[in-house]
């Protein structure tokens, strides 16, 4: 009969062994392989994004120069947008009227943009403002922006 001992060495023999083929069956990606980060941020609260089967997801790297703007806009599905470095300041309203939204974003920061609501972002800083910007739901070979008219109180 095998001893306790015996037991203990053989079946932390067969954990090492399986950790090893396990860390062996993990393939590194090839010499020929890049990834560039596009952006990254942290979100202040969970989001979900429903994605349509048939359109497209398009993701910008954008920049916009001090005092430039981007002008009264709204996308086809929901935007995230995570902002690389500047200060990026929104301005909103839904589209079909209501309050205007006035909110400041810096580097590291993650926003949305819903579809309902439109926005105009303005670089109210002193360098230029950069961020990355995922579009869900924009219509197969489509625009990701819809120009939406000044509401003219925001």
């Amino acid at each position: 009969m095998f001893g306790k001992r015996t037991v203990l060495v053989t079946l932390m023999a067969t954990v090492l062994v399986v950790s090893a083929l396990a860390v062996a069956s993990a393939t590194p990606p090839s010499s020929g392989f890049t990834s560039v980060l596009i952006g990254r941020g942290q979100a202040s609260r969970s989001f979900e994004a429903n994605q349509r089967k048939g359109n497209d997801v398009a993701v910008n790297q954008i920049t916009v120069e001090p005092a430039g703007f981007s002008g009264w806009h709204s996308h086809p599905g929901i935007t995230v947008v995570a902002v690389q470095s500047g200060q990026i300041t929104l301005f909103s309203e839904p589209i079909a009227g209501g309050k205007c939204r006035v909110r400041t974003f810096t580097a590291g920061q993650v926003f949305l943009e819903h579809p309902s609501t439109k926005y105009n972002a303005v670089n109210t800083g002193s360098a230029p403002y950069v961020i990355a910007a995922t579009f869900f739901n924009v219509p197969h070979g489509g625009p990701s922006r819809i120009d939406q008219t000044d509401p003219g109180n925001c």
